[in-house]
C-alpha cells in the first residue's frame, strides 16, 4: 500500500514509521527543510500520560478570567476576526462540565498510557536516544485548595492503574532535591512516577533517519495547494514540487489540518493554542531538576534535558501568528527562578513559541475521514509527544486493517457529530 503523509512533525514521523513498519510504501511531504521544526521543536519536553487531561473542565470558565486578568496567568486571549475562534471557545465551554470532563480524561489518559508503552517498546528495538528520562512528573501545588482538588483525576489515574503518589513537602523535596531552598513556596504534590521526560525534536530527527533506512521518502519544501477528490476518493495531492499520488493520505498538520481540509469541507474543531518556551544551559547541577517539575499556579513545565532546562507553557488564543510576546518569556523565567533559583543561566535563554493543534474535549482526532482513504492524525494539543508513537501506531492498524491493541473508535471525527 502506498500512503502519503501530510507533515513531518512528530506526529507525521511517528505515523510513517509505524506504516513503513507494517509494510506500507511512504512518502512524507513537509513545508520546512526538516523534520520537526515546528510544533515539535522546543516544546515542554514531557512524556506525561499520567497529567493527560483535558483544559476542558468544572470551573474553567470562572478560572479563565481570574488567569486573563493575571499579568502572569497561563491563559491570554488576542481576539481574532475568525469565526473559527469563537465556534471553538464556544464547544470548549460545553465540554466544561464534571461529565464531559470524566469521558474525555479518560479517553486522553488511554491514548497516553499506551503510546508511553509504544515508546518504550520502539526504544528498546531501535535504540534511539534523544536526552531521554524516566524519573516522573511532580505536579506541584503553590496553594492547599490546588492539592485537595485533585480528587477526580486519583480516580481516573486509579481506573487506569496508573502509578501515582500524593506527597508532601518533604516528600517533594526527596523526588526533586533541587526544590530543598524553595520549599517555602509549595505545600505538597501529585508525582506520576511512570512519566519520562525527553528532547521531542531530537527523538523526530533520529526517527526520521530510522524511517529512511526503512524506505520512507521524505520530499521536504513541499507546500500542498490543493487536495483532488476523483470517484468518491482522493486521487491526488498537488504541490508546488509536483503532484503526489497514492492509496492512502494522513493529514498530520497539527493546527493547519483544519486549513487543508475545509475546501473537502470537512470540518474539523482543531484550533491554535500558542505555547511558549524557554530553552536555558544549567550551570548548577544541584539546584537543577531531575525531571519534569509542573507549576500548578503558572501551568508551567520545567523539565531537565540532558544538560539544559525546558521551561514550557501559556495558553495563548491568537490564531496563527508565532510572535515572540516578551511579558510571556518573563513568566517562564519566574517560575523557574522562584522553584530552581541558580539552576539555569536566564541570560543564555533560547526564546521560542509553537502552535499547539487543540480540540475542544481535548482528545486528539486519529482515523479516517469522508473518504475512505484520508485518515486523520492531529489534535493533540499540548500531548503531541506523550500521545505521539500510540496515536501513530493506532493509525498504522487502522490503515492496514488490523484491531488496535486499544480502544481507538471513539478518538475519530464522528464523536463530534
Amino acid at each position: 500500500m502506498k500512503v502519503v503523509i501530510l507533515g513531518a512533525g512528530v506526529i507525521g514521523v511517528t505515523s510513517a514509521y509505524y506504516l513503513a513498519k507494517a509494510g506500507c510504501d511512504v512518502t512524507v511531504l513537509d513545508r520546512q527543510p526538516g523534520a520537526g521544526l515546528e510544533t515539535s521543536f522546543a516544546n515542554a519536553g514531557e512524556v506525561s500520560p499520567g497529567y493527560a487531561s483535558p483544559w476542558a473542565g468544572p470551573g474553567v470558565p470562572v478560572k479563565a478570567v481570574r488567569w486573563m486578568l493575571d499579568k502572569h496567568g497561563p491563559l491570554v486571549i488576542r481576539p481574532q476576526a475568525d469565526p473559527a475562534m469563537w465556534r471553538w471557545m464556544f464547544q470548549m465551554l460545553r465540554n466544561c462540565t464534571a461529565a464531559r470532563y470524566a469521558v474525555n480524561k479518560s479517553r486522553m489518559v488511554r491514548i497516553a498510557e499506551y503510546s508511553r508503552d509504544c515508546l518504550r517498546a520502539l526504544r528498546a528495538d531501535i535504540g534511539i536516544t534523544y536526552d531521554e528520562r524516566s524519573q516522573g512528573t511532580l505536579q506541584l501545588f503553590r496553594k492547599q485548595y490546588q492539592l485537595d482538588a485533585i480528587g477526580g483525576d486519583i480516580e481516573v489515574l486509579k481506573q487506569y492503574n496508573v502509578p501515582f503518589e500524593v506527597l508532601d513537602v518533604e516528600g517533594c523535596v526527596r523526588a526533586e532535591p533541587g526544590l530543598a531552598a524553595t520549599r517555602d513556596r509549595f505545600v505538597g504534590g501529585l508525582r506520576l512516577s511512570d512519566d519520562e521526560t525527553g528532547d521531542c525534536h531530537l527523538f523526530t530527527q533520529r526517527l526520521a533517519e530510522v524511517a529512511a533506512g526503512l524506505g520512507v521518502k521524505f520530499e521536504y519544501g513541499i507546500d500542498v495547494t490543493s487536495v483532488d477528490v476523483a470517484g468518491g476518493r482522493i486521487a491526488r495531492v498537488a504541490t508546488n514540487k509536483g503532484v503526489f499520488t497514492a492509496d492512502t493520505f494522513v493529514v498530520a498538520l497539527g493546527s493547519f489540518s483544519p486549513l487543508l481540509l475545509r475546501p473537502l469541507d470537512i470540518k474539523i474543531p482543531v484550533y491554535p493554542v500558542k505555547g511558549y518556551s524557554i530553552t536555558v544551559p544549567i550551570v548548577n547541577e544541584a539546584a537543577a531538576p531531575q525531571s519534569t517539575v509542573m507549576d500548578e499556579s503558572y501551568k508551567v513545565a520545567i523539565t531537565r534535558l540532558g544538560d539544559r532546562i525546558r521551561v514550557g507553557g501559556t495558553a495563548e488564543l491568537s490564531g496563527y501568528e508565532i510572535k515572540l510576546y516578551p511579558d510571556r518569556k518573563v513568566t517562564l523565567d519566574r517560575s523557574l527562578t522562584e522553584l530552581f533559583p541558580g539552576a539555569g543561566d536566564l541570560s543564555r535563554a533560547e526564546f521560542w513559541s509553537g502552535l499547539r493543534p487543540m480540540t475542544p474535549d481535548g482528545p486528539p482526532i486519529i482515523g479516517a475521514a469522508r473518504y475512505p482513504n484520508l485518515f486523520l492524525n492531529t489534535g493533540h494539543g499540548t500531548l503531541g509527544w506523550t500521545m505521539a508513537c500510540g496515536a501513530a501506531r493506532v493509525l498504522a492498524d487502522q490503515i492496514v486493517g488490523r484491531t488496535p491493541d486499544i480502544k481507538a473508535d471513539d478518538f475519530n471525527l464522528h464523536r463530534y457529530q
